[in-house]
C-alpha cells in the first residue's frame, strides 16, 4: 500500500492513497463485485425533468440508513460479503465509521456525473467521504461552489487508489466525473459515508 498524500484543495480537506489495494485485489474485487451488485439505473431529477442518471448504482448500508437524493428515498441493500469485509480496513484507514457506500458502475467512458456535492443533510455537516476506485482510470474534478467558477483541481483515480475527503470539503466544492470517449472498460466507484439514521432525522 502506498501512503497517503495531501491534496492542495484551499480550504478542503483531502487526500489521496493511489494505491490502497493491491492489484491482484483490487482486479478480484472488481470481478467480484461486477457480478454480484444488484445494480440499477436510478432516476433522478434535474432542472425539474427526471431523468435516467448516466451511471448504475446500488445503495448499500446497515439498516436504518436510508439516504434521500434527488427527491427519492433509497433503501439500502444488505451489505455483500466482500463489502462487509472491507469496511473495518477502510475505517481504520480514514478514522472514521461507516454505515452504508454507494457503489457506482461507469460502464465505459460515456457514463459520467455531473457537478454535485455529497452534503445531503443525512450526513451532516463535515462528512468524511471515502472513495474506492476499481477499474478504468478516470478524471475527477474539483470546483467552488460559487457560480460559474472553473474546475479548480483535476485528479486522476487509477485502479484501487482511495480518496477521502472530509471538513468543510462537501460544503464548499462541487465534483465531478466528465465523460471521455478515450475510455472502453468499466469503472467501479465505493464512496463509504455515515449516514444517520433515518429514526433520529427531524
Amino acid at each position: 500500500m502506498s501512503s497517503w498524500e495531501t491534496i492542495a484543495l484551499p480550504d478542503a480537506e483531502v487526500s489521496l492513497c493511489s494505491r490502497w489495494l493491491e492489484p491482484a485485489e483490487a482486479d478480484a474485487l472488481l470481478d467480484t463485485l461486477l457480478a454480484t451488485v444488484a445494480w440499477e439505473t436510478h432516476v433522478i431529477r434535474i432542472y425539474g425533468r427526471e431523468v435516467a442518471s448516466p451511471r448504475r448504482s446500488c445503495w448499500i448500508g446497515d439498516p436504518g440508513a436510508s439516504y434521500v437524493y434527488s427527491r427519492t428515498r433509497f433503501e439500502p441493500q444488505p451489505w455483500p460479503e466482500a463489502l462487509a469485509a472491507l469496511r473495518p480496513r477502510l475505517e481504520q484507514a480514514c478514522g472514521t465509521p461507516f454505515n452504508s457506500v454507494l457503489a457506482n458502475l461507469y460502464r465505459d467512458g460515456r457514463d459520467a456525473m455531473g457537478w454535485h456535492s455529497d452534503d445531503e443533510p443525512e450526513l451532516g455537516p463535515s462528512p468524511v467521504i471515502a472513495s474506492l476506485s476499481l477499474g478504468a482510470e478516470r478524471r475527477f474534478l474539483f470546483r467552488r461552489k460559487a457560480k460559474g467558477q472553473p474546475p479548480a483541481l483535476e485528479l486522476r483515480l487509477p485502479h484501487g487508489s482511495l480518496l477521502r475527503m472530509a471538513g468543510a470539503t462537501q460544503r464548499l466544492y462541487q465534483h465531478a466525473l466528465p465523460r471521455t470517449a478515450r475510455v472502453q472498460a468499466p469503472r467501479i466507484n465505493l464512496t463509504f459515508r455515515w449516514v444517520r439514521p433515518s429514526a433520529t432525522l427531524p
